[in-house]
């Protein structure tokens, strides 16, 4: 199964009674474990999360800590890339050139990297003197 056909599958587990926007998405550790994520809508509107962080968080809890490809797909017009706060948390795990696909169930899609979605990234490098 691929990447983008984890995504797909976890999407239909989304929990979004409000938006009825389901989104799924899968994340590829350096093992080579796919993790999978959905959105989960929560009545006390932001304190939901994204697909993104949940995959991210389903790695890390895994005891794994870097992504080498990231799939996300909802049903859009377009193909959905992630939210700032998920480009900087994929941006945490993920090198500037790691492989990014979007794609809507329609079929359309996205191809990318991290740093594409993300340029001038915040990292560990801005720490230095601290």
């Amino acid at each position: 199964m691929s990447l983008l056909d984890s995504a797909r599958q976890v999407r239909e587990n989304a929990y979004a009674p409000y938006s009825k926007f389901k989104v799924g998405a899968a994340v590829r550790g350096a093992s080579g474990t796919v993790y999978s994520g959905v959105n989960v809508e929560n009545v006390a509107y932001p304190e939901g999360t994204c697909a993104e962080a949940g995959a991210i968080a389903a790695m890390v809890a895994a005891g794994e800590t870097e992504i080498t490809e990231v799939a996300v797909i909802a049903d859009s017009p377009t193909p959905v890339p992630p939210c700032g706060g998920c480009r900087q948390k994929l941006a945490e795990f993920a090198r500037h050139d790691t492989p990014v696909t979007l794609a809507t169930t329609e079929g359309e899609r996205l191809d990318t990297t991290v740093g594409d979605l993300l340029p001038g990234r915040f990292d560990m490098s801005h720490m230095e003197n601290t």
